[in-house]
């Protein structure tokens, strides 16, 4: 890189002593011939010296010593590929303000977008037990261990209540950090426990869907808890008390197959995967390919499996007005 260094001679209009100045200018482009200076006109001379020099060609940091930007900052669109800042996606409902894909986003985060403001959490005790000492790539409880540490939930669902537009609201919302949000027998009883209170309490009851399926880990005890959410559903069902189900990307498996289903309302977020089996598997095994949109919450509501698609920045008005609306 050279530095051109800009020495300006003048002559003054009331004197004819000369003033010189010299200008460093390491970013403006200059010809490096000077123009001759006439009687009237500055003469400026232009000096190319050397400022930096590459002593080496090429990039030399190795790959392991490169600054990354700091985490938790920045957010790069999975659709779109567009960057945005993590304050900016947070004010828009965490979705993205480009192509209005809409993130996934945790229990908690659906908590401060929904209730008012302060919410108690219920159930928090219940925690999962080995009863098989089932073992894949590490053990049950060491995946259990992992889980709560990297997440800092207690399980794949939370059971929270509070007031959506002071209107009371117990909710029960999955979360896929934890072990993909699979449903294990903590899940099962959480829900049970939520349905109980709420019957007995008359409030109502909503599920936040958002999981891979039942939790392998338990085997037959998590399939079970597909027949005892289902069963207590019923029971508030006779109660007269209102069940909404709110599913979310993505609500596959045994919990499709179950809750999921099973509200009063069923409604989604937009382009959410829903569904028992992946499309790939069944893809794979009908040997045919799918119809274009399957197995998205635009292809059910098309369907009839959905009561309607909301946008994640209406979802409390519009759960406020189901309240209102079932409220006797």
């Amino acid at each position: 890189m050279s530095l051109f260094v800009v020495l300006i001679t003048i002559k003054g209009a009331h004197t004819n002593l000369p003033t010189s100045f010299i200008i460093p200018s390491p970013f403006l482009l200059l010809p490096r011939k000077a123009r001759k200076a006439t009687p009237n006109d500055p003469t400026i001379q232009i000096i190319s010296m050397g400022w930096f020099k590459r002593l080496k060609d090429g990039i030399q940091t190795a790959t392991r010593n490169k600054k990354e930007a700091p985490e938790g900052l920045w957010y790069k669109c999975k659709r779109c590929k567009e960057t945005s800042t993590m304050k900016e996606l947070r004010e828009n409902s965490y979705k993205c303000s480009y192509c209005n894909y809409h993130v996934r986003i945790g229990s908690y985060d659906y908590f401060d977008l929904i209730f008012d403001g302060n919410y108690e959490l219920l159930f928090e005790e219940y925690r999962a037990v080995d009863h098989l000492n089932f073992v894949d790539l590490k053990s049950y409880p060491d995946r259990l261990e992992s889980a709560y540490d990297k997440t800092g939930l207690t399980d794949a669902i939370t059971v929270a209540k509070g007031k959506v537009n002071r209107r009371p609201l117990i909710i029960a919302a999955m979360d896929f950090k934890f072990i993909g949000g699979s449903m294990g027998s903590v899940v099962g009883e959480r829900i049970a426990r939520a349905i109980d209170y709420a019957r007995d309490n008359r409030i109502p009851f909503m599920i936040i869907s958002k999981t891979g399926g039942a939790r392998m880990m338990e085997s037959a005890f998590s399939l079970m808890q597909m027949a005892k959410t289902s069963a207590k559903l019923s029971t508030l069902a006779k109660a007269g008390v209102p069940y909404f189900s709110f599913l979310t990307d993505p609500t596959t498996g045994g919990v499709t197959a179950s809750f999921a289903m099973l509200g009063d309302i069923n409604f989604a977020e937009p382009e959410a995967l829903i569904g028992f089996a992946g499309p790939r598997v069944i893809k794979e095994t009908i040997k045919r390919d799918l119809p274009e949109g399957f197995q998205t919450s635009e292809f059910l509501l098309e369907h009839g499996f959905l009561d309607f698609i909301v946008d994640r920045k209406d979802v409390k008005e519009r759960i406020s007005d189901l309240l209102q609306l079932f409220d006797k």
